[in-house]
């Protein structure tokens, strides 16, 4: 529940909350139906051992959901890893900004988790100087905000970055101007302790109701072209305290020089929404113009990727593909792909070693679309597991988990992913494709990176 800042701030707020949860480990599975939601779950292959490589994952969910039941850690602890699933506030609760100065508490949520690690992974035979964290989608774009984090310095060694990379945050003066649409649906002053006491049930219910206003009436004097653009409306904030700057210049400048880097993105990322929501076959040429010119214009960058070149060379270079095909081309290039190659290659060209992936096998039916490599890399292809099973079809292939999961561990275990995975550098941009026969690719997304070029 959102709360008055405890005495210290939302960094020594975040650190009290997770205090609590010393004692709950022994055995633990899922976390517990409460509202003190600061908990994590562990898996270790031996309490007893001394200084195994750690991984913690940073789940996704838009900076909307968090939950820990739907991720499995047997597989790392099999393989010699102790892994550990942490949960963070997203929404309201972990990113509006008021002006108490209290913002970005999800990440700070994070960073708390991350220092629990630091100060007591060693009981269970985890190596606090030898961590790894890990995360998709927003849990991947948190990551991207810790490598830019002075709060997070040296809370980890080594970063995979899946879907997701350093681009997506909001100004202060759109974040400060969600927060008083939110008090306004509330009925109530746009304060911590006001919003607060309206409970969390009238909150989420404002949430969704501002969220579906957003989509419904996207207009940038209203909210602001990033919110518009991205429909994403509780998103970390450039607030120049947590987050200094924006992520992906900080990075450039050495932020993260130290931090071993992993990012990547699936072939067909955001085919995933257009799919499930019924809304792929309904795209046509004309409604094909509205979105493309919104992805571009309305984006963070500073140039329009105008519709009047840049549909043309789409569909030049996808021939074959149906409006809903184009879009999702698009989609996948702006929310995730290039900002992936922005982050690698900022990374790499600060001296930070860097290694970048691309997921390419395809669901039947989906294709590679967004979160599919998540039971790959865990190394759960059962089709009965929670949330991603369902996406797998009847024969998900075991050899690409096995090369997946295994590079993961690897990684975690050394900084080195795998003697068939070069580094990436500017020159060749090596990039490995995950799929059933698995390869290196040498500056696969070229065309990409130059009609993006200068535009995001």
């Amino acid at each position: 529940q959102v709360a008055p800042p405890a005495t210290g701030g939302a960094e020594a707020g975040a650190a009290e909350d997770w205090r609590g949860v010393d004692a709950a480990f022994a055995g633990l599975e899922h976390a517990a139906p409460a509202e003190d939601v600061l908990n994590l779950n562990i898996w270790t292959p031996d309490p007893g051992a001394v200084r195994r490589p750690v991984m913690v994952w940073i789940q996704g969910g838009m900076f909307e959901l968090s939950s820990t039941a739907a991720y499995d850690g047997s597989r790392f602890a099999r393989d010699g890893i102790v892994c550990v699933v942490i949960n963070w506030r997203p929404g309201a609760e972990g990113f509006l900004m008021l002006d108490d100065g209290n913002v970005n508490r999800g990440l700070l949520d994070q960073v708390a988790a991350l220092e629990w690690v630091r100060d007591r992974i060693d009981a269970f035979g985890g190596d606090p100087d030898d961590v790894t964290v890990f995360g998709e989608s927003a849990g991947a774009m948190s990551i991207g905000m810790l490598l830019a984090m002075p709060a997070a310095a040296g809370l980890f060694r080594r970063a995979i970055l899946q879907s997701g990379a350093a681009h997506h945050v909001l100004p202060p003066s759109d974040a400060e101007r969600l927060a008083g649409l939110l008090a306004e649906r509330l009925g109530t002053s746009p304060t911590r302790e006001a919003i607060a006491a309206v409970g969390v049930p009238r909150l989420l219910a404002a949430q969704a109701a501002l969220k579906a206003d957003l989509i419904a009436h996207p207009d940038p004097d209203r909210w602001g072209m990033p919110l518009v653009a991205t429909t994403m409306p509780w998103q970390p904030v450039v607030d120049g305290a947590v987050i200094p700057a924006a992520p992906i210049d900080r990075i450039a400048a050495g932020a993260a020089r130290d931090v071993d880097l992993v990012v990547g993105t699936n072939a067909d990322d955001w085919r995933l929404w257009l799919t499930v929501s019924g809304a792929f076959a309904r795209i046509t040429d004309e409604i094909l113009t509205g979105p493309v010119a919104r992805f571009g214009s309305q984006s963070l960058a500073a140039y329009d990727l105008a519709p009047t070149t840049s549909l043309p060379a789409y569909r030049a270079r996808y021939p074959d593909a149906v409006p809903g095909d184009l879009l999702a081309a698009v989609q996948t290039d702006w929310w995730m792909r290039i900002p992936a190659i922005r982050l690698a290659d900022a990374h790499a060209a600060a001296g930070g070693r860097t290694y970048m992936y691309e997921f390419a096998w395809p669901a039947p039916g989906l294709g590679a679309v967004h979160a599919l490599e998540i039971p790959f890399v865990f190394d759960t292809l059962s089709p009965d597991a929670p949330l991603f099973g369902p996406m797998l079809g009847p024969n998900p292939p075991q050899s690409l988990a096995d090369s997946m999961h295994g590079a993961w561990v690897a990684f975690a275990s050394s900084g080195d992913p795998g003697e068939q995975w070069p580094r990436y550098h500017a020159e060749l941009r090596a990039t490995m494709r995950f799929d059933v026969q698995s390869r290196v690719a040498v500056d696969p997304r070229a065309w990409e990176r130059g009609l993006w070029a200068g535009v995001r």
